[in-house]
């Protein structure tokens, strides 16, 4: 399976435009957070259009500069993996949106770590066991590349964190902090945030019963 990983969009539908080929050509599409820039249900829209408009087969969880109410429209579209799972092609694929609180104190999505339990609990209840599995999680587990600021300072969740080390899913998928680009791992998961991708990357994997490819891979010029 080939997948691409966009996280932080951020409402950049320029970008969008310049990966169209790329997108069409995965077999799935993963919108990771942060999908429109403090919008509405009408970005929301009309930011699951453009990427559904390349690639039916997209899958979504809300980031903390996504109104709650964007999830109505991410429900509606049949794109929101928020505290579900969806098996594709063998692989169970668990969602997490929203995250922790930021220091800009007041993004529309922050919650506590209990949220995460709660909507981790609610995604594996009676998963198949032997089905491999990807994490989709816009906030970052704690103390990896990935939630790394600039300072040193890990700031990822604690309970994301023991839910890898716990289930061990192939990879993560995760951005939100836009300085941890990168690929990390705990124990046997890999951990994959190319940054944002108004920056101008994003993740790209190949996954069949293991990672046979995980990269961070750059937006081809407009």
């Amino acid at each position: 399976m080939k997948i691409i990983g966009l996280p932080d969009v951020h409402g950049d539908i320029n970008k969008i435009n310049r990966l169209k080929d790329n997108i069409s050509e995965a077999d799935l599409v993963i919108l990771a957070g942060d999908i429109t820039n403090f919008g509405r249900r009408p970005e929301m829209q009309e930011m699951i259009d453009l990427v559904s408009g390349f690639n039916k087969t997209c899958i979504s969880v809300p980031g903390n500069c996504d109104y709650q109410e964007t999830e109505e429209v991410m429900n509606e579209t049949g794109t929101n993996l928020n505290g579900k799972n969806r098996v594709i092609e063998n692989i169970t694929f668990v969602g997490l949106g929203a995250s922790l609180p930021t220091p800009f104190k007041g993004t529309p999505f922050e919650v506590p770590e209990e949220y995460f339990q709660e909507k981790l609990n609610t995604a594996i209840d009676g998963l198949n066991d032997q089905s491999p599995m990807v994490l989709i999680s816009h906030q970052p587990p704690h103390n990896t590349t990935a939630d790394a600021l600039p300072n040193g300072m890990h700031v990822g969740s604690t309970t994301i964190r023991q839910f890898i080390e716990s289930y061990q899913p192939l990879v993560c998928f995760t951005g939100h902090i836009h300085e941890g680009q990168g690929i990390d791992s705990i124990g046997k998961t890999k951990i994959i945030n190319p940054g944002p991708v108004f920056n101008g990357n994003y993740a790209y994997a190949e996954i069949s019963h293991q990672v046979d490819l995980l990269e961070v891979r750059p937006i081809p010029p407009g």
